[in-house]
């Protein structure tokens, strides 16, 4: 058993209450390898912001569970070498899909967890909640828990059509399950082709694809049922434009990827969504980065010559996030 305090990590508990107060949220970044961790870490630190380092089961699994306990202290001490005091740093198992995973994770140093149990009935998704929370909570790791199916495909995670959470659902869910945090579905969507075209409008001047609008008046509902109470949103990648032009430039094949426009997110980030989870976007810009070293460099052969881009354009979009969209800067 390791226990995450022993890591220099912390919950999500009081962080959440801050977010819902101050009108701003969480960045709750995805990484795979050392180049993301290290972006994540160095533009966190820089600005000041509490951050989630976010690990699917996949990436779990990629990683390696013992490393990926080490990365997660490692990360702890590198803040700090980079002059924060007393970072805020949460490890977090997004999209859990067992009792056993939740566990595990819990036991090699997790400091939050996510249960995903929404795409069964509704008293099974109670069930399976309550179980991770019981367990979870005897070391004070907190737990996420789902309402609502989104659209989209992320490592595991793939539903052809979207649910919209149910805001006369959340209540009873919330107080039987006794999870610390509830990831809703209001139209977000998982991956970098969150929408069809069908879904969508184009702009007459550019003939680039515009999103439909998200379900605010289901989050309104939701927050009225439940005031104060964290609220998650997955699926929150922003798909820029200028990372898809450069993959295809460089040869890649992303016709018509889309994402959720960043005024949206603003505008969230000011509710009681306290947690927003961005994954796609990173893997874009370092996807962008690498592509163009390949295109312009063919001769190169040497990992930090194509990596250490990627990881500088992670950094720069993770800033740009922290700052300008979620408002978490200055804040931890």
């Amino acid at each position: 058993m390791v226990s995450f305090k022993d890591l220099g990590l912390v919950n999500t508990r009081e962080m959440f209450a801050k977010a819902i107060d101050g009108g701003y949220a969480i960045p709750a970044f995805n990484f795979n390898n050392m180049e993301q961790l290290q972006a994540i870490i160095k533009a966190s630190a820089e600005t000041k912001s509490p951050v989630i380092l976010q690990v699917s089961k996949g990436a779990r699994n990629y990683a390696n569970q013992t490393l990926l306990r080490y990365m997660a202290e490692g990360a702890v001490e590198y803040a700090k070498e980079l002059g924060w005091e007393n970072p805020q740093i949460v490890l977090h198992l997004d999209h859990g899909d067992s009792y056993e995973l939740c566990k595990s994770c819990v036991d090699f140093g997790f400091s939050s967890v996510m249960i995903d149990a929404s795409s069964l009935p509704f008293e099974e998704n109670i069930a399976l909640t309550k179980k991770v929370v019981e367990y979870a909570h005897q070391f004070d790791v907190t737990v996420e828990a789902e309402l609502g199916v989104l659209a989209g495909v992320e490592d595991e995670v793939q539903s052809e059509v979207s649910h919209y959470t149910k805001p006369e659902e959340v209540i009873e869910f919330a107080t039987r399950t006794g999870c610390d945090s509830l990831a809703i579905s209001i139209g977000t969507s998982h991956g970098a082709y969150k929408f069809k075209p069908e879904q969508c409008t184009r702009d007459p001047k550019t003939g680039k694809l515009v999103p439909p609008p998200l379900a605010f008046d289901v989050l309104d509902a939701i927050m009225e049922k439940l005031p104060g109470f964290p609220i998650v949103l997955h699926g929150s990648s922003s798909v820029p434009q200028e990372y898809v032009d450069m993959i295809n430039k460089y040869g890649g094949k992303l016709p018509d990827a889309v994402g959720i426009p960043e005024e949206q997110l603003r505008k969230a980030a000011k509710s009681a969504v306290c947690k927003i989870n961005i994954d796609s976007d990173s893997r874009l810009a370092f996807t962008a980065a690498v592509r163009k070293v390949f295109a312009e460099k063919p001769e190169e052969f040497d990992p930090r010559k194509y990596c250490g881009p990627a990881r500088d354009e992670m950094e720069r979009l993770y800033k740009h996030k922290i700052i300008e969209v979620l408002g978490s800067d200055g804040k931890a």
